[in-house]
C-alpha cells in the first residue's frame, strides 16, 4: 500500500513539473513575442528614418536604444506616460511588495530622488500582489514620494522583458536607455549612474 501511495506521489510530482516546464515556457515565448514586435517596429521606424535621411534611435531594451514608451496609472489614479518626461533624467524600475531585493533597495532609491534631479517611475507589478492594500501600506511603511505606477496586467512588465526583479533602466533626457540593471542597486550605484547621463 505505501509503495502505492508512494508511486501516485511521483507521478503527481512528475506530472506537475511537466506542466509547469510547458507554462513557463508559454510565457516566455509570449515576452519574447512582445520583444519581438517592439524589434518590428523598431526595424520600420528604422526604414522610415534611412528614407527620410533623419536618424532616429531604435526602440528596444538594450543600452543605447530609445526606451518603449508606456502608460500606466498609479497608485492615485493619475496617468503617467514615459514620454511625459522627455527633457528629464528617468528611473525605471520594476518591482514588487513581496521581494527582499525589491525592499532593500527602496529607501536607497527614496534618498536618490530626494538628492537628485530624478524622475523615478516604480512600476508595480500589481498582477503578482495579494492585494492594492499591500501596496499602498509598502508605500506608507517606506514613505516613499515617487509615484507607484501599477501594471496590473504585467504588459510594460512584458513590454520591458522583465525575469528578475527588480530590475531597473536609467534613460536620459533623450529617452535613451543609458543603463539597466538586473537586481537591486545601491545608492552610489544610482548616483554613479546618473552622473553619466544627459
Amino acid at each position: 500500500m505505501k509503495k502505492w501511495i508512494l508511486i501516485v506521489v511521483v507521478i503527481g510530482m512528475l506530472g506537475w513539473a511537466v506542466f509547469d516546464f510547458i507554462d513557463s515556457n508559454r510565457k516566455s515565448a509570449d515576452r519574447f513575442e512582445n520583444v519581438e514586435k517592439v524589434e518590428e517596429e523598431d526595424d520600420s521606424q528604422n526604414e522610415q528614418a534611412v528614407e527620410t535621411g533623419t536618424e532616429e534611435p531604435v526602440i528596444g531594451l538594450e543600452v543605447g536604444n530609445k526606451a518603449p514608451d508606456f502608460q500606466l496609472d498609479t497608485l492615485t489614479g493619475d496617468s503617467v506616460k514615459l514620454s511625459d518626461f522627455r527633457g528629464s533624467r528617468v528611473m525605471i524600475n520594476f518591482w514588487a511588495t513581496w521581494c527582499p531585493p525589491c525592499r532593500a533597495e527602496m529607501p536607497d532609491m527614496e534618498e536618490f530622488r530626494q538628492d537628485k534631479d530624478i524622475v523615478i517611475l516604480a512600476v508595480n507589478l500589481s498582477d503578482t500582489e495579494k492585494s492594492v492594500e499591500d501596496v499602498e501600506k509598502f508605500k506608507d511603511d517606506f514613505k516613499l514620494t515617487f509615484p507607484i505606477l501599477m501594471d496590473t496586467n504585467l504588459d510594460v512588465a512584458n513590454l520591458y522583458a522583465i525575469q528578475p526583479i527588480p530590475t531597473t533602466y536609467m534613460v536620459d533626457s533623450n529617452g535613451i536607455i543609458s543603463y539597466r540593471a538586473f537586481g537591486a542597486m545601491n545608492y552610489d550605484l544610482m548616483v554613479q549612474e546618473f552622473e553619466k547621463m544627459d
